[in-house]
Parts: structure tokens; sequence; C-alpha cells
């Protein structure tokens, strides 16, 4: 089974990447934003919770981000791997995931980080909340998200690094370019 972390700041670009990668190697995406913001447009007790949390710029718990991303590994029992987009965020949500998937019989291949620079990120997140209205994209919103994926989130890479499973990626460019890039990682899992 491929299971891998892709792993980058808010705008790197994951959305978008791991279409493509899901279309390559048919894997299962599994977004903890996209479930987030599924419960929030159902109104579920557990998406009034996130909305709240994330309407405020705060990190969901991790016992309510691991069960989410649990049953969503465990409804789809015949995945030919998953790719975890915006999870791990904390080295003890890493460790959660290392865990569950070992529980299955498998783990991760790896983790591939897209860099991309503040300026960068700053540009591609207005240019999406113009396109979607995302509210979490909102400028007060973002600063926070990106404030908290530099200062907590970036150190669940050592823990990676650790384990010889980190692969790092330029995330600026021509999407296609970084796709190839993307590729060439995954098929040397």
């Amino acid at each position: 089974m491929l299971n891998f972390v892709l792993f980058g700041p808010p705008g790197a670009g994951k959305g978008t990447q791991s279409q493509k990668l899901i279309d390559q190697y048919q894997l299962i995406h599994i977004s903890t934003g996209d479930i987030f913001r599924e419960h929030i447009k159902n109104q579920t007790p557990l998406g009034q919770q996130v909305s709240a949390l994330i309407a405020d710029g705060q990190l969901v718990p991790d016992q309510i981000t691991i069960a989410m991303l649990e049953e969503e590994v465990d409804s789809n029992p015949n995945a030919k791997g998953f790719i975890f987009d915006g999870f791990p965020r904390t080295v003890p949500q890493a460790q959660a995931l290392d865990e569950f998937l070992e529980s299955k019989g498998t783990g991760l291949a790896g983790v591939i980080a897209l860099d991309v620079d503040q300026e960068e990120l700053t540009r591609r997140i207005a240019q999406r909340q113009k396109e979607t209205g995302r509210v979490d994209d909102q400028a007060d919103k973002l600063q926070k998200r990106i404030e908290e994926y530099f200062s907590k989130t970036v150190h669940v890479l050592p823990y990676y690094e650790a384990q010889q499973k980190l692969s790092k990626v330029n995330g600026i460019g021509n999407v296609d370019d970084i796709f190839a890039e993307l590729r060439t990682v995954i098929d040397n899992y």
C-alpha cells in the first residue's frame, strides 16, 4: 500500500497536486480540511464545533482530527493507498498516524514537503479567497494559519526526517513541473 503525507503550509499547492497524484496513482485523498468543511457544510455537531475553532484560526484538537481520519481510512478498505493532506500537524498526530497505520498492517512510505515562501503563500491564498470565498482564507485568519504552520506544524518535519522518510520539493513554479518532481519522489518509494 502506498501511503504518504503531502506536507506544506496553507496555499502550498497540496490540493492541486493531490488531485494530480490521485489520478496518477489511484490513491485516496484524505484532507482534514475537506473533512472539516464537509462537517461544517452539513452542520453536524462536530461541524459546528470545528466551525468555531476554524473561524478563530485555531487548530482542531488532536482527538477529533485523528478519529475523523481513522474513520476515513476504515471506510476505504480496498484502497491502493492514501495521500494525507493537512495531517499530521503535530508530533503527537504523527505518532498516532504511525500507530494507526501499523495497526492496519501498513505504514507511511514517505512525507513530501512542498517548500513555498510566505510571500508566495500570501499571494496564492488571496487569489484563492477571491475565487472561492473560503472563510479560512480571509486575511486575518490566513495570517494565523500561516503563523501556526511556521511556529508549530513545521516541527513535525524533523520527526519524519529522523525516520528517513522526508523529501522536499520546490512548490513554486509551473504546476506540471512540480508534479513531475513529486512523481520522481514517489516512484522512488
